[in-house]
């Protein structure tokens, strides 16, 4: 009898020897496979580790910064920016003028000047109007030059924030923010993004050769001009005291984008007020305590708005002298809105403006150590030299320096003694505020003077004009 069951097949296919060398050749491939991906995303992430380690360790001896760029004005100035060949650059405000200005009119029925002004002369722009700014702005040639060599790194001042002298009260500040952080290609997922300000912190070089670039924001937590109440806020304060206190660095560069050591609304006003750290006289203050109680060394700031250069300095905050390197703008440039045969008359008024802490040097192209036609600043770190050697500039917009000055990093350390000047008095230790009342309004009275001058001359005029019509008169009468 015939077993079915034996000529049946199986239910299953038999494991022959050459099936299972089949599958051992295909889990082989299958882990081959497996491994060669593991090894490509492993390859991949530390290509892309080593690649940022490199960049941020890479040693950096050329940054320039700038601000005030109006972006509907030429902007030839790029050129001289990009020939300097910086690694780094930095914006400090004013990156824009995203608000929008009314001319002044002093009668009609929107009045923005004078003592019957009805309207403000400057209103905010909505958003489209802002980006649309902005895409100006960064589709610039000359710019886009720069981005392709140089990192590209910036915080804000008030037409850039929105409003022209606004702080914390201006309410698009949020959406101007994100809107300035597109501008700066500022990652989606960088805190800056989520933070109430824009400020922020950078490191450049390699161990013992290491910058510190501090960007302030003066804007979003600033309270109102003439309060001497907070510039930065408590949350941006708690976060400087950690940067101060946190790894050192040989050079740290604080980055404002009002200027913290001169104070020239001190002597200008009451004529006119400029914005800086001197008229909140408590924040500076403060300011100038955390530095000297960090022991930090290599400290100095950067600093825009005004429309002019100058570099000044003050001895008596820290240990070690605090520099303060002023370019402003790029564009805007106070010798630009009148005609060059009156630049003269700018320059002679910069001349006999008191001012205790501008350094004056052979070095300055104009006798008052100010510029005020556009310009960019430059720093240079030489690491090879014993002791390395800083060099600040600010350069005109042909690529010449117009105003420089010249030191080293053990004379911005708290442990090198300082030698008193000839008279045996610390250098730059005068506050504007402190000097005596006739030098401090020197310029108001020079004002008034020529004005009293020019209203006398007039008046004479008038009165021989009058004379001599007079005379006439009853000369023809008795003819």
């Amino acid at each position: 009898m015939i077993n079915r069951l034996d000529h049946e097949p199986p239910p299953f296919p038999l494991i022959t020897q050459t099936n299972k060398l089949n599958l051992w050749i295909h889990l082989d491939l299958q882990i081959a496979l497996v491994k060669m991906m593991m090894i490509a995303i492993a390859l991949l992430f530390t290509f892309s580790f080593s690649f940022s380690v490199a960049a941020e360790e890479a040693l950096v001896s050329r940054i320039a910064f700038g601000s005030c760029a109006n972006q509907t004005s030429p902007q030839p100035i790029w050129d001289a920016i990009v020939d300097f060949k910086p690694q780094v650059f930095i914006w400090l405000g004013d990156n824009i003028y995203g608000d929008i200005r009314r001319p002044f009119k002093l009668f009609g029925n929107e009045r923005t000047i004078g003592p019957w002004k009805n309207v403000p002369r400057f209103v905010p722009s909505s958003e489209d109007e802002m980006q649309s700014k902005y895409n100006i702005a960064k589709t610039n040639h000359g710019y886009t030059r720069l981005r392709h060599i140089a990192k590209v790194i910036g915080t804000w001042d008030d037409h850039d924030y929105g409003l022209n002298d606004a702080g914390k009260e201006f309410k698009l500040k949020d959406t101007n923010q994100r809107l300035m952080l597109d501008f700066l290609d500022e990652p989606h997922d960088s805190p800056r993004r989520k933070q109430a300000g824009v400020y922020a912190s950078y490191t450049f070089g390699p161990e013992g050769r290491r910058i510190k670039v501090i960007l302030l924001d003066t804007r979003y937590h600033r309270d109102p001009l003439r309060s001497d109440g907070t510039i930065l806020g408590d949350a941006q304060w708690t976060w400087l005291n950690k940067e101060l206190n946190g790894p050192p660095s040989e050079i740290t560069i604080i980055a404002s984008s009002i200027q913290v050591v001169s104070n020239l609304s001190a002597c200008t006003g009451p004529l006119f007020y400029m914005e800086s750290w001197g008229r909140f006289p408590r924040e500076r203050k403060r300011l100038f305590n955390l530095i000297s109680n960090s022991k930090r060394d290599g400290v100095f700031f950067i600093s825009g708005d005004v429309h002019f250069g100058e570099i000044t300095r003050y001895d008596c905050a820290t240990a070690y002298p605090l520099y303060d390197i002023t370019s402003s703008g790029l564009t805007q440039a106070v010798e630009k809105v009148i005609p060059s045969f009156l630049h003269f008359v700018l320059r002679f008024l910069a001349w006999v403006t008191p001012t205790t802490m501008r350094v004056i040097n052979n070095t300055c192209k104009h006798r008052s150590c100010t510029y005020g036609q556009p310009n960019f600043g430059a720093i240079q770190v030489n690491w090879d030299a014993n002791p390395v050697k800083l060099r600040f500039e600010v350069r005109g917009v042909s690529g010449e320096a117009v105003n420089s000055v010249t030191t080293s990093l053990p004379e911005l350390e708290a442990s090198k003694k300082r030698k008193p000047d000839i008279k045996g008095k610390q250098q730059y230790c005068s506050l504007e505020v402190d000097l005596p009342w006739l030098v401090r309004h020197r310029l108001a009275i020079l004002f008034t003077f020529s004005v009293a001058v020019v209203i006398v001359v007039q008046v004479g005029v008038l009165y021989m004009a009058i004379s001599l019509m007079v005379k006439c008169l009853r000369k023809c009468k008795l003819d």
